[in-house]
Order: structure tokens, then C-alpha cells, then sequence
């Protein structure tokens, strides 16, 4: 024990923990700038803003930036922006990202999707107006004709054509109901007085 902590005191024992410590120090250094280099170590690239940019003007502000993209599935239709355009970003505009970040984008689709026009023939006006709104259409127009049935659907128009349940229309088209006004059809009326 005694010559143990006698060696903790020699010269020798010094002058290896001195030559340990200024290496490892010496290490640590080396490595610490290494990763300062390799990691651009507070070094950020400021997000632009994309939105509204179509895909071509994106990916040349991508690379200019000096970052990468991935692009998302479609949303929803969004009328407010261009068709095939960017609506949506993640970093968003102005974080501070290390070059070479994926920025991830949601594009715009060409339009709205197409919903099925639901069973609303014999239906109610007001049944249907929900109905339809409930798929996402709207009730722009009502028109009456003689009908027995008062308020009740017997036609659908979009665009001034027929439809019919089941069809398919883009979302949130304009639908017009015909309905019945609850008098007796003038080919009934003619027909109930011949006889």
C-alpha cells in the first residue's frame, strides 16, 4: 500500500497524467471542431414562404435555399389558392432549419372531388336540401311544377341538365330541385274531365 501511494507521488505517475490530460484535451478539441464543420454547426437557412408557389417555382426556391422538399397527398380543394399550387408547409415560413432540411408540402389538387348525388327523389324540399348538404352540394334554385306531391323532389338539375341519384358532381355544385306544388298535373286534370 505504502509504495502504491508512493508511485501516486513520483515523478513518473505525474508525468503520464500530465500527457493523458493534454491528449485527451487535444481530442476533445479536434472532435468538437470537427462536428462544428461537418453539422454547420450555427449555421441556418431561413424557411421561405411557398405558398401559393406552383411545384416547378417551389423546387428551384428548394434548391436555391439549399434545403430538400417532399411532397405530400393533395388536400382538399382550396379555391383561394392556384390550382396545383402549395397550401400548406412544414417547417413553416421563417424557422431557421439547418441546410439540407426536407421541407414537406401539400399541393392543391386541380379541383374539388367528386360526391354522389344522394336518393332525394320523393323526398321533401327540406330533406333534400340537408341531404344534400350533408354530401356537400347546394341548393341553388327551386321550381315548382304541377305536381300532386306539394314540396316534395321529383327532378334534379345541375348546369340546366337533368340528374339523377347516384351521379357524380363535383363538390359544393350548385343543384336545382324540382318539386311539386301540390296541384293536380294539367294531363290528370284533362284525362279526369274526358272521362
Amino acid at each position: 500500500m505504502r509504495n502504491f501511494f508512493n508511485f501516486l507521488k513520483s515523478r513518473t505517475f505525474l508525468i503520464q497524467l500530465g500527457l493523458a490530460i493534454l491528449t485527451i484535451a487535444i481530442l476533445a478539441f479536434l472532435v468538437l471542431n470537427w462536428l462544428k464543420r461537418t453539422t454547420n454547426h450555427g449555421e441556418f437557412v431561413e424557411v421561405p414562404d411557398f405558398s401559393k408557389m406552383s411545384v416547378m417555382e417551389m423546387r428551384e426556391a428548394v434548391e436555391n435555399a439549399g434545403l430538400r422538399y417532399e411532397v405530400l397527398d393533395s388536400a382538399n380543394y382550396n379555391p383561394d389558392y392556384p390550382r396545383f399550387s402549395i397550401i400548406d408547409q412544414d417547417p413553416i415560413a421563417g424557422d431557421k432549419v439547418k441546410e439540407n432540411r426536407k421541407i414537406y408540402f401539400t399541393v392543391n389538387p386541380s379541383g374539388y372531388k367528386k360526391v354522389t348525388v344522394p336518393k332525394i327523389i320523393q323526398v321533401t324540399q327540406r330533406n333534400a336540401a340537408s341531404m344534400l348538404r350533408a354530401v356537400g352540394l347546394d341548393v341553388q334554385r327551386v321550381t315548382y311544377v304541377d305536381e300532386l306531391g306539394k314540396d316534395m323532389v321529383y327532378q334534379i338539375k345541375h348546369k340546366g341538365k337533368y340528374v339523377k341519384p347516384g351521379d357524380k358532381l363535383p363538390k359544393t355544385s350548385k343543384i336545382e330541385l324540382i318539386c311539386g306544388n301540390g296541384k293536380i298535373p294539367t294531363s290528370a286534370r284533362i284525362k279526369a274531365d274526358s272521362e
